[in-house]
């Protein structure tokens, strides 16, 4: 696994914080429209991609139009592009509200209706709705590109540990609510979701699953850096190792973390959030019974595209009998 091409951006949370806080809600506008689109399970339809320049959408497919939204983070600019034209618009607002009413203009001139909804979600102590955010809002070019660069790393790691995955896993990507980035594997197993949450919430705990991703921090734990949990939660998570030197079971967060500063100082940080993700799988499979057989062996296009089926089902069964 190669690192060409992917920078190691040093994280400051109280320097990123204003950024993320507004791209974490202009990021929402666009990203309702995936609640139009089929419930895939652990709301993986979602997720928005890490492009080399910000984040985007998947292709929205309508009766009369075919369209997708970018956020250009590291142009400053959000782009609605259709089959009937493409409409820029820049993060340079004043505020939320401003935006918002830019992006609703921006859509309708190329035939789209606006999102269904205008509500901010799972940002606590924000305004109800877009239109009502009217904070002063500053953009910062270099906090977006630390932005990009950090999501970037993150995302090659976790495609990486996520691609021999033999059960359901969504696309890598950025939940738009909770803004972290996220790899999930999920496992058919019916689970009891925790009472008293929002209904969105308990949506997303109707099957089992292992997930492991990448947070900016917030202002609660301002610590950028990689977690990974299990759900249901087993025992006998403080006693494992989480494969990198530095990663720990944080019992009061329910989390595994690995620090963003403790990853930048490992030879090859996108193998280590692998290896991390394989640890944190292994827990799985030792404490609640995950198949160790739905992960295939680890390599390259280029090796399967020419070796002999037999070698790489030798190589299967050896990696399992190792397990």
């Amino acid at each position: 696994m190669s690192q060409r091409g992917t920078a190691r951006p040093d994280l400051d949370y109280e320097h990123l914080a204003p950024t993320a806080d507004y791209v974490n809600r202009v990021v929402q506008v666009g990203g309702k429209y995936t609640l139009d689109e089929p419930f895939e399970v652990g709301w993986g339809n979602v997720v928005l991609d890490v492009t080399p320049r910000g984040l985007a959408t998947r292709t929205f497919r309508r009766p009369d139009t075919s369209f997708q939204v970018h956020y250009g983070l590291l142009d400053g600019d959000v782009r609605i592009e259709s089959d009937r034209g493409t409409r820029a618009l820049s993060l340079r607002h004043d505020s939320v509200a401003s935006f918002y009413t830019a992006f609703c203009d921006a859509a309708r001139d190329l035939g789209v209706d606006p999102p269904d909804s205008p509500l901010i979600c799972e940002i606590p102590g924000s305004p109800a709705t877009f239109e009502e955010d009217r904070a002063a809002r500053t953009w910062d070019p270099d906090a977006a590109r630390l932005m990009c660069g950090a999501w970037n790393l993150a995302a090659a790691g976790l495609e990486a540990w996520q691609a021999p995955y033999l059960g359901h896993r969504p696309r890598v990507g950025v939940m738009w609510g909770g803004f972290d980035l996220s790899a999930t594997r999920w496992r058919p197993q019916r689970t009891t979701p925790t009472p008293g949450r929002p209904a969105f919430q308990q949506n997303a705990e109707l099957h089992a699953y292992v997930s492991v991703g990448f947070s900016f921090g917030s202002a609660d734990a301002p610590h950028p850096g990689m977690y990974a949990y299990i759900w249901p939660q087993p025992d006998g998570l403080e006693s494992r190792d989480w494969g990198v030197p530095g990663a720990t079971w944080n019992p009061d967060a329910g989390l595994v973390q690995l620090p963003w500063p403790t990853l930048l100082q490992t030879p090859d940080p996108i193998h280590s959030i692998v290896t991390f993700g394989d640890a944190v799988y292994a827990a799985a499979v030792d404490l609640s019974g995950w198949p160790a057989d739905w992960v295939c062996p680890r390599v390259d296009g280029w090796y399967m595209s020419r070796t002999p089926t037999e070698q790489v089902q030798r190589l299967e069964r050896e990696r399992h009998e190792e397990g």
